[in-house]
């Protein structure tokens, strides 16, 4: 099983493949207490294929209240409806889940109809978002089945290759609890939670993965991510993230399957690359994209650059592990400009040094990754301009640059380099030479 090491413990641009053994790893999180009493008022469940039951010991304190009305008042109308996805998993892994989402039997217009404060949102697949007081919302959606050759999307296109021919284009099909689970991505994510009956139904072992440990995805790997490129970057979350360890099958096809993430939207790259950097495990990730050749394909500018570093610079490894402890330090993600920065900051600083136009350089540098990645232009103009202003902020003649709105950012990822590595030099602008008079 392979688990996500350190980048500061690698030895001059060495990328380790440590797999260790899953076994116990960590506590058992489930009390199985089979034979327990259920619920008189519980809908009939319509499953193709009987789940695995679990008891788990998770306090009704940590479930959100409203998600669980929302379960309750559509298991009273007769509907199935359970907690489901990353909130199940989290509540399992003792953590505390960000959001709760919903899923159900009903259709759209029957929860829309149940729940007045409620509205159905999307065109391509539609759920229901329904609404609570402050701006919370329960997402609600009703059962998918698994993607099959005839729901995929498209007729197969003239010239299009074996790994374009699986990528999902459409995923709107309903279907029944089983089948919902069985579309998702990686086991830990499949688990569905009753409410009512306070079980957890599972049809893909994912009770044993989070026992373990281990991120592990529901069917044939490489399959599951010529489907979905996007994918492997959420495998690396996880494992990142949770500090959960990668199946050695799952690693291998990650490995294998990089190059698809070309095929995926770019917008969707730019959203889950933020994802990776603002949780709280921006370091981890950076590794683990780098560790199985991810990173080549996404930022080779980047990766390039760690792999001609000695084995002595880790300032690009301290300043992700800044940004990791500033975000655990405040509660919420450090701003999307100061992230780019501290991930982008030392090559872009390499790429400028002894330019005479660093703006020009910085731009040449950023533009093939803003159109490689969809990076937004306010936020490759920022950096841009930041790299440039830094020297001066560095040796305290930021006067004119002060008054500029991106003052605060620019600051904010000096005090970060400087914290990170105290000894790191600021290269400065080269100088124009004069002609004579």
């Amino acid at each position: 099983m392979h688990r996500p090491g350190k980048p500061e413990e690698a030895g001059d641009g060495a990328r380790s493949s440590a797999h260790r053994d899953s076994g116990a790893a960590g506590a058992a999180v489930t009390e199985l207490a089979l034979g327990a009493p259920k619920p008189m008022r519980s809908p009939k469940r319509n499953h193709g294929v009987n789940p695995m039951l679990h008891r788990p010991n998770i306090e009704e304190s940590r479930i959100d209240a409203d998600a669980a009305k929302v379960v309750r008042r559509l298991n009273s109308q007769g509907y199935e409806a359970y907690l489901v996805g990353g909130c199940v998993r989290d509540l399992l892994l003792n953590r505390a889940p960000k959001d709760f989402d919903v899923a159900t039997s009903a259709l759209p217009e029957d929860v829309r109809a149940v729940f007045r404060n409620s509205r159905v949102i999307g065109r391509r697949f539609r759920l229901v978002h329904v609404l609570f007081s402050r701006g919370k919302v329960i997402e609600t959606a009703t059962f998918r089945r698994p993607p099959s050759a005839d729901t995929r999307g498209a007729e197969p296109r003239t010239g299009a290759s074996a790994d374009e021919e699986l990528l999902i284009r459409s995923d709107n099909v309903f279907g029944c609890a089983d089948e919902d689970a069985l579309r998702r991505d990686f086991t830990i994510n499949a688990l569905f939670y009753d409410v009512q009956r306070r079980e957890v139904l599972d049809w893909c072992g994912g009770m044993e993965d989070i026992e373990r440990r281990v991120v592990r995805t529901i069917g044939e790997p490489v399959v599951r991510f010529m489907e979905d490129p996007i994918r492997i970057l959420r495998a690396i979350k996880f494992s990142a993230r949770l500090d959960l360890g990668i199946e050695p099958e799952v690693w291998h096809a990650m490995v294998q399957c990089r190059n698809a993430l070309t095929l995926a939207a770019k917008p969707r790259l730019f959203e889950e690359l933020l994802r990776l950097m603002r949780g709280g495990a921006a370091q981890r990730s950076v590794w683990l994209m780098w560790e199985s050749g991810v990173l080549d394909v996404l930022l080779p500018e980047l990766a390039s650059y760690l792999a001609d570093r000695k084995e002595t610079d880790r300032t690009s490894w301290l300043l992700l592990r800044q940004v990791d402890d500033l975000t655990k330090k405040r509660g919420e993600p450090v701003d999307d400009v100061v992230l780019w920065g501290a991930l982008l900051l030392e090559p872009l600083l390499e790429a400028c040094a002894g330019s005479h136009d660093w703006g020009l350089s910085a731009q040449e540098f950023l533009d093939p990754i803003a159109e490689r990645l969809n990076v937004p232009r306010r936020i490759s103009d920022a950096l841009r301009r930041i790299v440039c202003a830094l020297p001066r902020i560095d040796a305290g003649q930021s006067s004119r640059f002060a008054r500029s709105h991106i003052y605060t950012q620019a600051l904010e990822l000096l005090q970060m380099r400087r914290e990170a590595d105290p000894d790191a030099i600021l290269p400065a602008p080269r100088r124009k030479r004069r002609r004579a008079s």
